[in-house]
């Protein structure tokens, strides 16, 4: 990969990269380091990537620090707080995207990854699992159960309309 294609991977991907990290950890200033630290392992590595591969590479490298970052704080502080609570959601808002992000904030953290990059990043099964490392099979079963948890979560339609 040339400077030129670097630079062009960068007007193309930072967003979808910063915006998929963002809806994970909901913290704009690691979500902003994670893609940093991607570009930067992008550009050490440059020479060994292929840029019809980089959009890949990067979705790739930004979960996989991503996770980093996540395992790096679980150590630092105790997770007995956070419990996700399998309750319905009853109260009536009409917004539906104020809902969905507060419902998939909920997801356990393999879930909304695989979520996300199904749903909105619009990958395949086995991309995902390529860049989650693993099988499309388990990527099928948490994005069904994701979904599932949704459901429940938001309930009836005419609740949130």
């Amino acid at each position: 990969m040339h400077v030129k294609e670097y630079n062009q991977s960068v007007d193309l991907y930072s967003d979808n990269v910063f915006r998929f990290i963002l809806k994970n950890i909901r913290d704009e200033e690691r979500a902003r380091d994670i893609v940093q630290d991607s570009y930067e392992k992008l550009w050490r590595n440059a020479e060994n990537v292929n840029f019809e591969k980089v959009k890949s590479y990067l979705f790739t490298t930004a979960y996989h620090t991503m996770i980093d970052v996540l395992r790096k704080d679980k150590r630092q502080v105790s997770m007995e707080d956070y419990q996700i609570p399998e309750e319905m959601h009853d109260e009536q808002y009409s917004d539906l995207s104020e809902i969905l992000n507060e419902a998939v904030g909920r997801l356990p953290e393999i879930q909304r990854s695989v979520v996300l990059l199904r749903d909105y990043e619009g990958y395949s099964y086995k991309e995902i699992g390529d860049i989650t490392l693993l099988s499309e099979a388990q990527v099928k079963v948490y994005i069904y159960r994701a979904r599932v948890f949704l459901k429940n979560y938001i309930g009836k339609m005419d609740l949130v309309l």
